[in-house]
């Protein structure tokens, strides 16, 4: 598994040091981007460049209470304040400052889902994500009735949903948004939304920049929603797109963030967004014929568009990039989640011998095994649904590893099968883009855990998608990275509307005169910079759709084992 080359472009700049990154920092110059995923909170300072500054983290699961996967909000502030403790300590600990003021921040979190609150602000039901698949009746109802594809993790599905039930809540509902949103509103008291993340929510209109009057005239038409006591288009925050100012830091937002005091107020915001747009945003795949690989507890594969697919398809969803271009996305609730549970296995067994492994080496020692496994995976078949499947139409969780006798099961051949079956699910999505549809895209690029260990993820990828796949530096921490750049171009827009242009004149301008999302991720952030791409290889890309064909085969079974199994 090789064919790696190096070509322009998608990693964040060195972490600039000495006085002139302290005084920087100081002076309220750096930006923050903080991202809340599904088994991270992720913070990064950058520059005006997006060269990062320092990092932080905090580590966190969702819980299964009920029917109902979901986060608590005192996790979401407990875990956020974690997060930017941990980012001040590395400021002070590299660059010997404090930080206690920003020139842009941003928020990003997992897209979809339901966070419903009423007219004092309170939340009304759990905060309901992506990964609950019970609104089947609510999104085929209105996939119906506006002649689009609308998921089931859609926030408008759960809203539908909500009210089909009955649910004793939504006649008090006021405000309804997605985590990103419920956290910028917090820290600024704006109920606005990213294009990007307001794509989940509801469809965007043509013009790419508010959500589609007509089709919410006829959602509001649906007699269950008919029969609430408030407007549909009262509900939804106020959609922005990318370098459009939303607010600014507030003195109970920056109490929030930082409780000891640190942190002042004022600072410019971007508008909140989705963790699939500040993928595209930290690959630079914001162009047509780009896209770009995000690979975690999910996966999403999202393709910039150069036109209108033929027609409505329950695998792909249309969303948008940050600045309001249409963007198919190929989304799967399962990737990664399984194969770390196996590889707990093999580091448990470690420990019992006494040679215990770190998480980079046992990592690194059997994705190599895997790149030498046999090119179809000799016969062996993972389903890594820990979560129902809905691009395969699986409803229920049961992580499945199938052989025949006559398969080579081998430690070889186990890895490999584990790594198709962490996008086996998204292979099959993208196949109805790529082949039924007959989207063109000249390169995926990918970022995301999985990818750590260079240039074997990154294969089987390639391989199983027939589409080079580029990698760089931000490939494990590409998220919140991504949420800063979009904090340092609204800063950057907010200074250049200021001076009347676009401050070096360089660059396609967005709305004002400043320089555009495209223009100043072309220009300034990834100029010069250097990626890794694989190609697809011939055996791996004949091995890998033998192997589909079987997964897609046994995909009865695997839908099967939910009933089996109880």
């Amino acid at each position: 598994m090789t064919h790696a080359d190096v070509s322009p472009a998608q990693s964040p700049s060195p972490v600039p040091g000495g006085d002139d990154a302290a005084a920087l920092i100081a002076d309220g110059g750096a930006h923050l981007g903080i991202e809340l995923g599904s088994t991270r909170i992720k913070a990064a300072l950058v520059d005006g460049t997006g060269a990062v500054l320092a990092t932080g983290s905090h580590a966190w699961e969702n819980e299964l209470v009920g029917e109902t996967w979901t986060y608590s909000l005192d996790a979401v502030w407990a875990g956020i304040r974690d997060c930017y403790a941990d980012l001040a300590r590395e400021v002070r600990a590299q660059h010997g400052t404090e930080l206690t003021t920003l020139g842009g921040l941003g928020i990003s979190a997992m897209m979809h889902g339901y966070l419903a609150l009423d007219a004092d602000g309170e939340q009304l039901a759990e905060f309901r994500t992506w990964r609950n698949t019970f609104t089947t009746e609510a999104a085929a109802l209105l996939s119906e009735t506006l002649a689009q594809n609308i998921p089931l993790r859609w926030s408008i599905s759960h809203l539908l949903h909500a009210v089909q039930q009955g649910e004793e809540h939504v006649e008090r509902l006021d405000f309804l948004t997605t985590l990103a949103g419920y956290v910028h509103w917090k820290l600024t008291g704006r109920k606005v939304l990213g294009v990007g993340d307001a794509s989940g929510m509801f469809p965007i209109g043509a013009s790419g920049d508010a959500f589609d009057t007509e089709l919410l005239e006829r959602t509001a038409a649906l007699d269950p929603i008919a029969a609430m006591p408030w407007s549909l288009p009262d509900l939804l925050p106020e959609v922005l797109v990318a370098g459009q100012e939303a607010g600014h830091l507030t003195a109970e937002g920056a109490d929030l963030l930082d409780p000891t005091g640190t942190l002042q107020p004022g600072a410019i915001t971007a508008p909140p967004e989705g963790d699939a747009g500040t993928g595209m945003v930290a690959t630079q795949a914001v162009e047509p014929r780009t896209g770009n690989v995000s690979a975690g507890t999910s996966a999403f594969a999202m393709v910039v568009l150069e036109g209108p697919l033929s027609g409505p398809r329950e695998e792909i969803d249309l969303v948008t990039t940050p600045s309001g271009h249409p963007v198919a996305m190929i989304h799967t609730n399962n990737c990664t989640t399984d194969l770390d549970a196996w590889l707990g296995l093999f580091s448990q067994f470690a420990e019992l011998i006494g040679a215990p492994q770190s998480a980079e080496d046992l990592y690194g020692t059997l994705f190599s095994a895997g790149a030498d496994g046999d090119a179809d995976a000799g016969g062996v078949l993972t389903y890594n649904y820990v979560s129902g499947e809905h691009q395969t139409g699986v409803a229920s969780g049961r992580p499945l590893l199938v052989r025949e006798q006559s398969a080579r099961f081998t430690l070889e051949n186990f890895m490999r099968a584990q790594l198709y079956g962490a996008f086996g699910a998204l292979a099959v999505g993208m196949d109805a883009l790529l082949k039924d549809e007959g989207v063109r895209l000249d390169v995926m690029y990918a970022h995301g855990g999985i990818f750590r260990t260079r240039g074997v993820a990154q294969q089987v990828l390639a391989d199983a998608l027939g589409v080079p796949v580029a990698l760089g530096e931000s490939a494990g921490e590409g998220g919140a990275w991504g949420m800063a750049l979009l904090a340092a171009h609204t800063a950057r827009t907010a200074a250049d509307g200021a001076a009347g242009g676009a401050a070096d004149g360089s660059g396609a301008t967005a709305a004002g005169g400043a320089q555009s999302l495209s223009a100043y991720l072309d220009e300034v952030v990834f100029a010069g910079q250097d990626i890794t791409t694989c190609s697809p290889d011939d055996a791996g890309r004949e091995g890998h759709t033998t192997w589909l064909d079987a997964y897609r085969d046994g995909l009865p079974l695997a839908r099967r084992a939910g009933d089996l199994l109880g």
